[in-house]
């Protein structure tokens, strides 16, 4: 994407020295309610036009800063360009080759339960480098119908999945656990519509869904491929149809909807963290996705972006990392994005291998219903 200039904009990068990082202090950047995006698609043709597409003020500042760190070697490992393939198949799984992030990433914290406490002797975001912060993110004070702003620091994940991959880390001092809260997925929805890219997701793994650190954030990050999510078709679990189930493969999931910022967005926000309360509570695992998307019905993997959906998936518990796996199945798995770890995987999986390693970490379909009609009760009580 092409940068746009403002000789005006605050600068998100290091000062030379490095002696003078901790003194710089984490600069502010503050969104207006016209700079969250509505209307933006993929082109029509190839997805390389999006290099000159004008980038929005928030992609400049992230990506700026973000190269810049890798250049000074900030995080574990060099990203390259990552090989990238689209699995023979119906669902059109993204696979990517990233060896480096199988090898070098942190250890997942000892993890037991998905309401786990914090641990401020385990590492946390407390615990970081100087320089690993980007910036801080504030919305604008008057924005409409805008509730309490969190203070939320946008950092570099140093063991990025792709281009651009960032924590969102609520007051880091407040030591709160992997459990999502309204501030933050209000923060992770605004920070896709404040991008121009169709492509910059934001998600989050709860505690036995591969979060590896317990400490609340959420991870956001550019991938310039199509999803099968954004555009697979669902049905209505509620005459209001405030929530919808997404049959579609790679793996069912809860879809909430809306079209763009206003008193509906704050509506869905309040609707999925009830949702993942209910989860966390009864100490079931989830993964959340949040992309650019089309609205619910029937829909097609090409329909038009109108709005933004968050996907919710319940499964099975998982605590630490499957070695032996060809990838691990947290938020953008479910998606649609495969990491693989190594070679000999990324040139021989198949979809029909893919699809088994997600079910495996599905729930029984007994639980996965009971689930279900929970979900339902809970937004059936909005509309009341």
């Amino acid at each position: 994407m092409a940068a746009a200039q403002d000789s005006n904009e605050i600068s998100y990068l290091l000062p030379p020295n490095r002696k003078d990082w901790e003194e710089q202090g984490v600069p502010d950047f503050v969104y207006r309610q016209k700079e969250l995006l509505e209307g933006i698609q993929w082109p029509r043709t190839a997805p390389s036009l999006l290099d000159r597409t004008p980038r929005s003020r928030f992609d400049s500042a992230l990506c700026a800063a973000w190269r810049q760190r890798m250049e000074l070697g900030l995080f574990r490992y060099r990203l390259g360009e990552l090989q990238t393939q689209t699995l023979p198949g119906v669902v059109g799984f993204v696979a990517q080759l990233n060896v480096e992030r199988g090898v070098q990433r942190r250890r997942p914290q000892n993890i037991r339960s998905v309401k786990q406490a914090f641990d401020p002797e385990q590492f946390n975001f407390n615990k970081i480098r100087p320089g690993e912060v980007l910036f801080r993110l504030l919305r604008e004070p008057d924005l409409p119908g805008a509730l309490q702003q969190e203070d939320i620091l946008v950092m570099i994940n140093v063991s990025p999945l792709e281009w651009g991959h960032v924590l969102l880390v609520p007051e880091p001092t407040r030591g709160l656990p992997q459990r999502l809260l309204p501030g933050a997925l209000r923060a992770g929805v605004e920070a896709v519509l404040l991008s121009s890219h169709p492509g910059f997701r934001v998600g989050f793994n709860s505690l036995g869904g591969l979060a590896s650190v317990n400490h609340l954030h959420l991870h956001g990050y550019y991938l310039a491929h199509r999803l099968p999510v954004e555009g697979a078709p669902s049905e209505p679990l509620d005459p209001g149809g405030r929530l919808h189930l997404l049959q579609a493969l790679p793996a069912p999931g809860f879809l909430f909807y809306t079209s763009g910022p206003g008193p509906d967005l704050e509506g869905l926000i309040g609707r999925v963290c009830r949702a993942t309360d209910y989860l966390t509570d009864h100490e079931i695992a989830h993964n959340l996705f949040v992309t650019r998307g089309a609205p619910p019905g029937k829909t097609s993997p090409s329909s038009a972006l109108t709005g933004i959906r968050v996907i919710l998936w319940a499964r099975k518990s998982s605590f630490g990392v499957k070695e032996g796996e060809a990838f691990n199945v947290a938020l953008c798995e479910l998606a649609g994005h495969l990491p693989i770890k190594t070679s000999q995987d990324f040139s021989s999986l198949t979809e029909v291998a893919a699809l088994a390693l997600i079910r495996d970490c599905l729930l029984p379909p007994a639980q996965a219903e009971e689930v279900q009609a929970a979900l339902v009760a809970l937004i059936a009580q909005d509309e009341q």
